[in-house]
């Protein structure tokens, strides 16, 4: 089995990486270079024809892509400790929340990277104005997260789950591209301290 990744600050790869920490899976990643444009190459496109990272290859040649697929092969191949639930209510509150993440929370920060970002101006055509808009819509998301995880450890609840390795690996990139956290934002900052002390940050 091969799981083709990149190093930080790729937040997609870093989403499959955390979760493997969490179960306790040794699973060497295989990197392909983003700026060499290696995932995009036809060697790489017949495995995903996406032409995206994380892909996971299992030893039949199956690949699967999507970081929230690729870790639900491994809760099922690996079910402890269950990150996706175990009751019908928690799968579906979790499943509700990584929706929410990538919608709510990622979509802003994605905009913002591919249309105001000096890293990406060379990849597409850039749209600055609604690049820069962005930032603002990803506070307001920030602010619904506050709101939201007021009086909860984690994002489903009690228990951390694959909704917080969405968040943790969403606002990490978002810091990283000039979007930081927002020192107004308590219950926010408090619940990004608390998930970025276990060992699977790190990952």
């Amino acid at each position: 089995m091969i799981l083709y990744g990149a190093p930080m600050p790729a937040p997609n790869p870093r989403r499959v990486r955390i979760f493997l920490a969490e179960k306790g899976i040794e699973l060497p990643e295989t990197p392909v270079s983003l700026m060499k444009r290696e995932h995009k190459s036809p060697e790489f496109r017949a495995k995903n024809s996406m032409g995206q990272i994380p892909t996971l290859e299992l030893d039949d040649g199956t690949c699967i892509s999507e970081t929230v697929s690729i870790c639900r092969y491994f809760e099922a191949t690996n079910p402890e400790p269950p990150l996706f639930g175990t009751t019908p209510v928690e799968q579906a509150l979790i499943d509700m929340w990584i929706r929410r993440i990538e919608f709510t929370v990622m979509s802003p920060v994605g905009n913002y990277w591919r249309h105001a970002h000096k890293f990406t101006a060379a990849l597409l055509t850039q749209y600055k104005d609604f690049g820069e808009s962005n930032a603002e819509t990803y506070k307001g998301a920030q602010k619904w997260l506050d709101r939201e995880l007021g009086g909860k450890a984690f994002v489903a609840g009690d228990t951390y789950s694959m909704a917080d390795i969405c968040l943790l690996s969403t606002v990490d990139f978002a810091t990283w591209i000039g979007l930081p956290l927002e020192d107004e934002f308590s219950n926010l900052k408090a619940w990004h301290a608390r998930v970025s002390t276990r060992p699977s940050a790190g990952a």
